[in-house]
Formats: structure tokens, C-alpha cells, sequence
């Protein structure tokens, strides 16, 4: 396998795996925004709010992407060791993945118990933060990655 090929999978992957966990935890605050409708459509507004928040992380891996690709590395002389760094730069980003899939689920079960009459917007912002951390410190890391190359 090239360099090139090694480096262009790690770029797909900053896109490919924070998105999928996005996608993912969004619907699944979305899919609990719908029920909660029923019992308190007043609070349309958190629930929207909490259905969002796992969208961030996307964003996460867009950026370390854009840094990578801003860097003009992607070229047929590419060395082993930074088409290495690019690929395990985007393969961190498996944490995103996971971290945006079980913010969703926090941010669902806050949204059940706002539509159930409790005032818990504020702790489920602040427990949902708990998982933002860990797609920050894979951003934190392919950031430095991208400064050794």
C-alpha cells in the first residue's frame, strides 16, 4: 500500500468517524426529542438544544482534517513515517465515535425526564459535557500530531 493511500484513509477516517458518532447521537436525542414532544412540547428548545450537542464532535474531526490537509503533506513523496502520523492521527478519532454515540444517549435520557415534569436541563448539560472531553483530547492529539510532521 502507498503512503499516499496510507495518509488519505487517516484523513477519511477525522471525517468518516466523528461523523458517523454525530449522526448517530443526534438521532438518538432527535428520536427522543419526538416522544418528549407529546408530554411537554414547551421545551422544544432544550430538548433541541441536548439533541444537537453531539453534533460537536464532528466538528472536531473536520478541523483536525482541515489542519492536515491545510499542511499540504498529501503529496507522492510522503514519507512512511508521516503518512503513518495522518493515518493514526484520523484512527484516534475512534474515541469521537464512541463519545458522541453515549452523549446522545445522556442527552436522551435528559431529555425523557424534562418531558416527565423534572428541571434537569442544566445537570444533563454538565454530565453530557463528560464524553465532549474525550473528542477534545482526540482533537488535542492529532493537533500534535500534525505539529511533529
Amino acid at each position: 500500500m502507498s503512503n499516499l493511500l496510507i495518509a488519505y484513509i487517516g484523513l477519511a477516517l477525522m471525517i468518516i468517524l466523528p461523523g458517523i458518532g454525530s449522526a448517530i447521537g443526534v438521532s438518538i436525542g432527535a428520536n427522543a426529542t419526538i416522544g418528549a414532544l407529546k408530554k411537554k412540547p414547551d421545551a422544544f428548545g432544550n430538548y433541541m438544544l441536548l439533541s444537537a450537542l453531539s453534533g460537536t464532535h464532528g466538528l472536531f474531526g473536520f478541523a483536525a482534517f482541515f489542519i492536515f490537509y491545510s499542511k499540504k503533506l498529501l503529496t507522492v513523496t510522503i514519507s512512511p513515517e508521516a503518512a503513518s502520523a495522518v493515518f493514526g492521527a484520523g484512527a484516534i478519532f475512534v474515541v469521537a465515535t464512541y463519545a458522541a454515540i453515549r452523549q446522545g444517549q445522556i442527552c436522551a435520557n435528559g431529555i425523557a425526564e424534562i418531558a416527565s415534569g423534572n428541571d434537569v436541563f442544566g445537570k444533563t448539560m454538565i454530565l453530557a459535557v463528560f464524553p465532549e472531553l474525550y473528542s477534545i483530547l482526540a482533537f488535542a492529539a492529532a493537533f500534535l500530531i500534525s505539529n511533529s510532521i
